[in-house]
């Protein structure tokens, strides 16, 4: 009996942030972060190192911390910039998972509609030599269609064919990785490098090594925009009928069309958005992040959208946090394994932590609602 008392305790201690069902979309993630920060506290501690400072590392190795000192040009701004730039393709890519998956589809060829989009764009208008004022923005729309186009195939195939969207998006990964290569190794790679020829900096989203204030930075230019597709997908999603449609396509679709929704029309539609977005994550990777794409080479980032998206909760404000998180760990990583001495794999078994704990929310929010429970029946009896 004692046990089980002390068990419940434990849980209460453990659950009581997450009990309030209001809060759960923020509190599940931090729960999350938290019980990860400490697994891998755990971790670095087997490894003989001081986890505590291994995080102080990583904070000044993203630019959220001073370092002791700088090279020259460089400071701790210079660094923060760096974070945002490789931050804004992230939030992008999270952001097109997050839409298919409230429409109720997986979209896991997000690394495809990348490289789609980034390779059209470049040889669109990187190469094209067109005025900065022009080529810029002709970038973001070129991305943009060109991923929507691509998405929008596989809304298509799902409603027309009843193709599993997982099955096609995987395929059209590799197929537009080895077509591309093949233009690529032919028509525009650059002897030296073995990638793709460099794009114009007229074209580029990125400004590069721009002199100010006595420092050398790298100035994202779509970090505003993806801040701004966020906001602009919430209300969407939350505020408007083309929103409520997606989501009750993705909660039920039997549902949804004996209420009159078009469920075929949704599906293409939310894959339309989800690749459009895909596609300006990659014009900002491709021709912002990098200014050249490396032949038979899947971006990661496109896979590492799916976890960051379920830890910002399939949330668009939750989803531009949870890519700080992940781009903080990612940046900060090659300083920690320099400062604290431990390898700069560690930084992946942290995100991994993180990712695999967030993944467990639907089991803490059943948790809490059962503890719940129990202590109403509890409540009862005694009354």
């Amino acid at each position: 009996m004692d046990k089980d008392k002390r068990k419940l305790n434990l849980s209460k201690i453990i659950f009581k942030p997450i009990r309030n069902e209001k809060w759960q979309p923020i509190t599940i993630p931090v729960v999350s972060i938290v019980i990860s920060f400490i697994a891998a506290a755990i971790v670095i501690l087997l490894i003989g190192k001081n986890p505590l400072q291994a995080f102080y590392n990583l904070l000044q190795g993203a630019g959220i911390m001073p370092k002791p000192a700088y090279a020259g040009y460089k400071s701790m701004l210079t660094d923060f910039l760096s974070l945002l730039n490789a931050m804004t393709p992230l939030v992008f890519a999270s952001l097109a998972v997050a839409v298919a998956l409230k429409a109720g589809l997986f979209n896991i060829g997000v690394s495809g509609q990348m490289l789609v989009s980034g390779f059209i764009a470049t040889i669109i208008v990187g190469y094209s030599g067109l005025d900065a004022i022009i080529a810029k923005p002709l970038v973001l729309v070129v991305g943009f269609i060109t991923g929507g186009l691509v998405g929008g195939l596989v809304g298509w195939l799902k409603y027309r064919f009843n193709i599993n969207e997982v099955v096609s998006t995987i395929m059209l990964n590799y197929t537009a990785q080895y077509i591309i290569s093949f233009f690529i190794q032919m028509y525009y790679i650059d002897p030296l490098s073995r990638q793709s020829k460099y794009v114009s900096e007229e074209a580029r989203l990125t400004l590069v090594n721009v002199e100010m204030a006595n420092l050398k930075m790298d100035i994202p230019l779509g970090f505003i925009l993806a801040i701004v597709v966020a906001i602009l997908l919430k209300f969407l999603l939350d505020r408007t009928v083309v929103g409520y449609e997606i989501k009750a396509v993705g909660a039920n679709r039997k549902a949804a069309k004996f209420a009159g929704i078009n469920v075929g029309k949704n599906m293409v539609l939310a894959m339309v958005i989800s690749g459009g977005l895909a596609g300006l994550a990659g014009v900002t990777y491709y021709l912002g992040y990098y200014a050249s794409i490396q032949p038979k080479v899947l971006s990661s980032m496109g896979f590492d959208s799916i976890a960051v998206s379920l830890l910002g909760n399939i949330h668009p404000i939750g989803i531009i946090f949870s890519s700080f998180l992940v781009s903080i760990i990612d940046q900060g990583s090659t300083y920690m394994s320099s400062q604290a001495g431990i390898r700069q794999e560690i930084a992946s078994v942290i995100i991994g932590l993180i990712l695999l704990f967030s993944a467990c929310g639907a089991y803490l929010k059943h948790k809490a609602s059962q503890l719940k429970e129990k202590n109403v029946d509890r409540k009862e009896r005694r009354s």
